[in-house]
């Protein structure tokens, strides 16, 4: 029996076909259901002071500690516990006013060989300059690439590390405002020395202490906090206690979030606008 050839389906007919295919794939129930893959949990911008007090041991030691604690296993399961299992971050580093660098640019980090791969990228970047200490122009580029950011997410934090208050371009305060503004957080980690700086021994040590400075200056938004670091030396464990908070700190409203374990209040100091 001769096997039937199927007709030659006309241009019209073509046509009415995509058609009906297309008004079917928009008017489905699922809607939105399936994940965008440009959402993440949060959009963290970490910036990091690398003025010329912080000298080339300072330096390294300040850089080992962001590659250290971003593959710690918490820090890990903190960026791929919530809803959409990742976090997208940029590294920077800032001097002077004009003097912003991105070290690190936007990068979703869902699993721990992401997170490895971030990590030895900033072991490798190399220094790009030294400076005054302008943490407002460093909140600014930072605003400035959150919204520049591939990603989205309903929480963005300006993590903000340094050693001494601000002295070079316009008031902190004003950038905090604005970017507070945006509903954007901006926490802090404050890095303490024992000997004030010799040049400016307000500048590491102002009335009342750099925390408390961070406190009332820089610091900021939803759940903003200050940690201290006691050290360069000690920066790495106190960044991670710092990433586990931020990190974790889901919206009461995602569910299915998986708080990463250990986590406490301890050691913070924490300001809520």
């Amino acid at each position: 029996m001769p096997v039937p050839v199927p007709r030659r389906l006309s241009a019209v007919t073509c046509l009415v076909m995509l058609v009906a295919s297309a008004l079917a794939s928009m008017l489905a129930p699922s809607g939105y259901a399936q994940a965008r893959d440009d959402e993440v949990d949060l959009l963290l911008v970490l910036a990091a002071d690398i003025s010329r007090s912080v000298d080339e041991r300072k330096f390294r030691l300040q850089r080992e500690g962001y590659a250290t604690a971003l593959v710690d296993p918490r820090v890990v399961q903190a960026m791929t516990g919530g809803p959409h299992g990742s976090i997208a971050l940029c590294f920077i580093e800032w001097a002077s006013d004009g003097d912003e660098v991105v070290v690190i640019d936007w990068t979703a980090v869902g699993s721990e060989a992401a997170a490895k791969g971030v990590a030895e990228r900033i072991r490798d970047a190399p220094r790009a300059f030294m400076g005054r200490t302008a943490i407002g122009a460093a909140i600014d580029f930072a605003l400035t690439h959150l919204d520049r950011s591939p990603f989205r997410a309903s929480r963005r934090i300006i993590d903000v590390s340094g050693d001494g208050t601000n002295n070079s371009g316009r008031p902190v305060t004003m950038a905090r405002d604005a970017a507070i503004a945006q509903n954007v957080t901006i926490n802090g980690l404050v890095i303490l020395s024992d000997v004030p700086l010799a040049t400016n021994p307000t500048h590491t040590h102002p009335p009342g202490g750099l925390t408390a400075y961070y406190e009332n200056n820089v610091i900021g938004g939803p759940d903003a906090f200050v940690l201290e670091a006691q050290s360069f030396a000690s920066f790495g464990q106190s960044l991670v206690s710092k990433l586990m908070k931020e990190i974790a700190a889901a919206p009461a409203s995602d569910r299915g979030y998986r708080r990463p374990a250990g986590l406490t209040r301890a050691a913070t100091r924490d300001i809520t606008e």
